[in-house]
């Protein structure tokens, strides 16, 4: 098994139980291929790890912007929580090299997908509450999403990724930028949107959300990003 100790040292975390954080990087593939040595994935614990982000990212929002609607509190939670911004924070503290995976899927790019490594972002979140408490998770979660959540009040609450990207392309262009939802995740009440945006069929960037319009936007503020 990986020596999870550099990866407690990124999140200055200390696990009593080293089995939960076993569990949080492991993927069902690795489960399937090795039922007796891990028995257990981490899709429990990215579903607790989900709740508790979510909890915690509407607190500060709710605490900090205290005469901002209730609708565009909605919409930044989103932002903050979906799966790009996950997948960008699971790679700075390179949690790729962590993973547990089975054949199948380390052989088809799982190390990196967003999926998994969001998922499992999520699931570490989880077992540091279980492991450490609440307190301790409040702070992890405030240190992992620093910068992102810095972020919001220079860029300012009624900002549109969209319509902020389609001023740029068409000025220097001439194009508007088409978006398109290449997959849908998750169940039928809880559904995850894949979107891209492209000019003249070349994709620009990627989006996840929890709805149509939050991918298209997150797809938007990807290609931002880049410009920036």
């Amino acid at each position: 098994m990986t020596d999870l100790i550099a990866l407690q040292k990124s999140l200055n975390i200390s696990f009593r139980d080293i089995s939960l954080l076993r569990q949080a990087l492991t993927h069902s593939s690795y489960t399937n291929e090795n039922p007796k040595t891990a028995p257990i994935h981490n899709e429990r614990l990215e579903f607790l790890g989900d709740s508790i982000l979510g909890m915690i990212i509407a607190e500060r929002l709710f605490k900090f912007l205290p005469n901002t609607s209730e609708g565009e509190l909605t919409r930044l939670r989103a932002a903050l929580v979906c799966r790009s911004t996950l997948y960008q924070i699971a790679k700075t503290i390179e949690l790729n090299r962590y993973l547990y995976l089975g054949k199948g899927e380390e052989a088809s790019g799982g190390r990196n997908k967003p999926t998994n490594l969001a998922s499992a972002l999520e699931a570490i979140i989880a077992a540091v509450f279980l492991d450490n408490g609440f307190n301790i998770t409040i702070e992890l979660i405030l240190c992992l999403f620093d910068e992102y959540l810095k972020e919001i009040p220079k860029k300012g609450m009624d900002i549109d990724y969209k319509s902020k990207l389609q001023q740029i392309t068409q000025s220097r262009q001439q194009e508007t930028p088409i978006y398109r939802i290449t997959h849908v995740s998750g169940s039928s009440h809880e559904p995850e949107f894949t979107a891209e945006v492209s000019i003249s069929n070349k994709i620009l960037g990627i989006g996840y959300g929890k709805s149509k319009k939050i991918a298209e936007a997150e797809a938007a503020r990807s290609v931002l990003e880049q410009v920036e």
